[in-house]
């Protein structure tokens, strides 16, 4: 352990680039500014990063709806299915996660909402309502343009997917051709809208003064309350004050707006995505990116023979195995107890012919690396970057 403690120098130093300045936070924070006005603006919108798309809803929830319905949330590598039984005040709420497998992730739009529209049937089956008719709310978490409440053109896709025939069509219709393709389900859709919307809807549900939801997980976005005249794209009814728009920020950055605060492992982890070039702000905090951004950290001082004696493995050096949840896991070790940060660590620093019965060269350093590493890289930006561009999200309304 002698030659790990006098090595905290030089890690702290390395890390030194996820820390950001008061300054720099501010800086950020104008910037998303800018860029949410240009989203807003008629003008503006079609050169604008950050899209503000309108998503034609301008009514919260007041608490006081009724009735049985299903919901669709589909924004990753899994998609969840629910049955949802709304009382005044209250709800029941059943669901279940499908996984996508990731052939069909980078497969035809028609095999992914065939996928869908069978497991919806499966899970109706399940659930006794089968012969039901039921209306389904559909959230679907991927940069969509909206033409009404029942009609979304996907822009692109993003975190891993690329289905084909999708980009530029209406998604609603894509489930519904799914649907009508199997006959034997009596489903309406009623509306779609993305997870920060949904996000933004259920805690107005319970809360009446939420003006904002905000996506930290597989990606991320956000949702807020505008003011209807602030909405130059909008071309629906003026006569409601306050319209939601999806601000779709997981773009923010994609111009070179966030090239002052990226760091070597940021541009590293998007040369070696799926979209090059697109979803800057979003690969620097979600859930997708973060396991990365943390092994390519670890590489760096193994290389540099700062951690593990300098040696390391084949799991350690390969591309995605260091897994998101491994950053959960590790976080999730007490004061004291670091069991999980040991396990995550013996996994993947593991050499050929093993260690004898002995202790693991170096494993003594998982304990640096949980109390030094981890927090530097993932909780200051989960912590910090998220309630700044928040609070951007709400000067255009000046709800701020």
């Amino acid at each position: 352990m002698g030659m790990a403690i006098n090595n905290m120098p030089l890690i702290r130093e390395e890390c030194e680039v996820f820390h950001m300045s008061d300054k720099q936070l501010r800086e950020i924070m104008n910037r998303l500014y800018n860029d949410l006005l240009k989203g807003l603006g008629k003008e503006t919108n079609a050169k604008s990063i950050v899209k503000c798309f309108i998503t034609y809803i301008q009514d919260l929830p007041n608490g006081k709806e009724k009735g049985k319905f299903l919901a669709l949330d589909l924004g990753g590598t899994n998609f969840r299915v629910l049955i949802i039984n709304l009382g005044e005040n209250h709800f029941d709420m059943q669901s279940k996660i499908y996984a996508i497998p990731n052939h069909i992730m980078t497969g035809t739009g028609v095999a992914l909402f065939d996928h869908i529209a069978e497991c919806l049937a499966n899970f109706m089956e399940e659930h006794g309502v089968y012969n039901e008719r039921l209306a389904l709310g559909f959230t679907f978490s991927f940069p969509l343009r909206q033409l009404g409440l029942t009609k979304g053109i996907l822009e692109r896709w993003t975190k891993g997917f690329s289905c084909s025939g999708v980009v530029g069509e209406d998604v609603v219709q894509g489930l519904k051709d799914a649907i009508a393709r199997r006959g034997d389900i009596d489903i309406t859709i009623t509306g779609i809208l993305n997870d920060a919307t949904g996000t933004l809807m259920s805690c107005a549900h319970n809360t009446l003064n939420c003006k904002i939801g905000i996506i930290i997980g597989t990606g991320s976005n956000a949702c807020y309350v505008e003011k209807t005249e602030n909405c130059e794209m909008f071309d629906g009814d003026n006569g409601k004050p306050e319209l939601l728009v999806n601000t779709e920020w997981g773009a923010f950055g994609d111009d070179g707006t966030l090239d002052f605060v990226r760091t070597e492992y940021d541009r590293e982890v998007d040369v070696n995505s799926i979209n090059p070039g697109k979803q800057i702000q979003e690969k620097m905090i979600s859930g997708m990116y973060l396991g990365e951004l943390v092994r390519l950290v670890l590489v760096k001082l193994t290389k540099a023979g700062l951690l593990f004696g300098g040696r390391g493995s084949d799991l350690l050096f390969q591309n995605g195995k260091f897994y998101t949840k491994y950053v959960s896991e590790i976080e999730s070790d007490k004061p004291g107890d670091n069991t999980s940060c040991r396990d995550v660590l013996e996994e993947l620093v593991t050499y050929p012919g093993g260690y004898g019965g002995h202790e693991p060269p170096r494993m003594g350093l998982c304990l640096i690396v949980v109390l030094e590493l981890e927090p530097i890289v993932i909780g200051f930006r989960m912590s910090n970057l998220p309630e700044v561009k928040a609070g951007s999200a709400l000067v255009p309304s000046r709800q701020i």
